[in-house]
């Protein structure tokens, strides 16, 4: 889950670690696989979860979709596509 910046409260799933103390995410909608987002690793909050599945294709080097991302993070309970949890606090400070 990021924890600062425009994307701040949104779930994302780690799809790759590159050096420097990053990783790489994707929500499946907003954030392709094709395309992830580098985050800071000071920047989210690790969660202790795991998806079997997408883990399995990532470890067998199989093929990964972002319908599949998408879909573990809606099942998640928390959709990708929600707004960022401080998005109602601060429509709540400008009213």
């Amino acid at each position: 889950m990021s924890t600062q910046g425009r994307d701040e409260g949104r779930y994302y799933l780690i799809c790759g670690v590159p050096e420097g103390g990053f990783v790489l995410v994707c929500d499946g909608k907003y954030k392709k696989l094709a395309s992830p987002k580098k985050k800071s690793l000071k920047h989210v909050r690790l969660l202790p979860d795991c998806v079997p599945s997408i883990a399995a294709k990532f470890e067998s080097g199989g093929k990964v979709f972002d319908s599949e991302v998408y879909s573990a993070l809606k099942n998640y309970g928390a959709a990708a596509d929600s707004a960022p949890a401080g998005a109602a606090e601060t429509q709540r400070r400008n009213d």
